[in-house]
């Protein structure tokens, strides 16, 4: 009997712990009072310290594909960055781009969703095309302080890690749900049905959402007249090469459902290959300015998500919620909603990279109470961690506003005014699109 009482004691003691750990690095990564890979190392070393779970768990994330399709994307980011192939590309789009205001924010929202299709890293996007951004607005003759230069920039920022929610391997949300349902439920997500399922609403609405909200609050108008630049060299040889490697990675992740390879798998063959001596575009010394920060934060929240599972918690937190969730089989809009609330709510706590790892490891618990299967009830969450209302719930916001020096009262303008139009808008036509699809009986 008392062996048995010392055990029920030692397993509340441990999902107490588990709990605590919880509220600290969510606490720590949400308000950045240190740095991210700091947080993440903290997590592994109280993990295996207080002995919550199995070093095999704590360190899952680092057997996680997403882990390596985000380490991935850094070398394929750097390699576009130092070949030229992103200038480039911008270029080109300067080119295209209508001489009217609305048309070219609408032309830079629509070449962010392009450029996540072959640059799986929003903080590598930003880094790369928000100065291109700047000298768009100069060549356009949006001067600093101008509040279509403000508008053009933030619309960029903002289109980054929303509109790349609708492409699976695009941003670290997408990788921390596919790797956490991977870990937890061993569900395996394909390229092209999730583009299918996503693209029309969370891409094309939401896009035309944001530029609509852009030119609303910040209003200005071009002189009509397409800048003169300067022309570039013809493309070098690690740009062909590039180029190639590029164009083979997406055409493998479209055609997932076919040949079966993970789309992290692909992403680090086209990593390795960038890396390789004559073939590739890159030296191999090159490996050591990728931000591995970024790789650690995402391989720790894995770790704590598995952990929590592990001790008990998420079935605990699970209950908790469904005790005041208004889920019940039969009601699948009101389940929808509920369920993108939900998603949406813990972007307020964890952040948009946060989110999906809380969210994902209570999803069984959603999925008995709803009547969704998994599947549905894993996908519903990412209408909800892609409807941004502040700044701070996406890092690659808060990096446009560092680099494009702009003011956190105009970026919180701009996403809540588009997280609420994506939510009274795009969030009723997800639902309907679900229903379209049969992705929602």
């Amino acid at each position: 009997m008392g062996a048995a009482a010392a055990s029920i004691i030692g397993g509340q003691g441990t999902v107490v712990a588990a709990g605590g750990l919880l509220v600290l690095c969510m606490g720590l990564w949400a308000t950045g009072l240190v740095a991210e890979i700091v947080t993440a190392l903290m997590f592994f070393a109280l993990a295996m310290l207080l002995k919550l779970a199995p070093a095999q768990t704590v360190f899952s994330g680092f057997a996680s594909s997403a882990f390596w399709l985000v380490t991935s994307g850094m070398v394929v980011g750097l390699a576009m960055n130092r070949t030229g192939l992103g200038d480039r590309l911008a270029r080109a789009l300067a080119v295209r781009l209508p001489a009217s205001y609305p048309g070219f924010v609408a032309g830079l929202v629509a070449f962010s969703f392009a450029l996540a299709f072959v640059m799986p890293s929003n903080l590598g996007r930003i880094a790369l095309m928000v100065p291109v951004v700047i000298a768009l607005c100069d060549a356009f003759g949006l001067e600093a302080g101008r509040p279509g230069r403000t508008g053009a920039l933030l619309a960029f920022g903002v289109a980054t890690p929303m509109l790349s929610a609708a492409i699976l391997p695009a941003n670290v949300p997408n990788l921390v749900m596919a790797g956490t349902a991977e870990t937890l439920f061993g569900i395996h997500l394909n390229y092209l049905p999730y583009l299918f399922l996503h693209a029309p609403v969370l891409g094309f609405v939401k896009g035309a959402l944001l530029v609509a909200c852009t030119v609303l609050i910040f209003p200005d108008r071009l002189d009509g007249k397409r800048p003169e630049l300067a022309p570039l060299p013809p493309p070098s040889g690690a740009e062909r090469r590039l180029s190639v490697i590029l164009a083979v990675m997406l055409a493998l992740w479209l055609t997932d459902g076919w040949h079966g390879i993970p789309p992290a798998w692909i992403g680090l063959a086209a990593a390795v290959i960038c890396l390789l001596p004559r073939i590739g575009v890159l030296s191999s010394q090159s490996f050591g300015e990728i931000p591995l920060r970024t790789c650690f934060y995402v391989a720790a929240l894995f770790g704590l998500t598995a952990t929590v599972n592990e001790t008990g918690l998420g079935a605990d937190l699970g209950h908790a919620l469904l005790s005041v969730a208004p889920l019940e089989p039969g009601a699948p809009a009101k389940n929808f909603a509920t369920l993108t609330g939900l998603s949406i709510g813990f972007l307020f706590t964890a952040t948009a990279n946060g989110a999906p790892a809380l969210y994902t490891a209570l999803a069984e618990e959603f999925s008995q109470a709803s009547g969704f299967d998994l599947m549905s009830v894993l996908m519903v969450q990412v209408v909800g961690y892609s409807t941004l209302f502040l700044p701070y719930q996406a890092p690659p916001i808060i990096m446009t506003i560092d680099l494009g020096r702009l003011s956190l009262a105009d970026a919180t303008k701009l996403t809540l005014a588009t997280g609420v139009a994506s939510l009274l808008i795009a969030t009723p036509l997800a639902y309907l699109w679900f229903r379209l699809t049969g992705r929602l009986a």
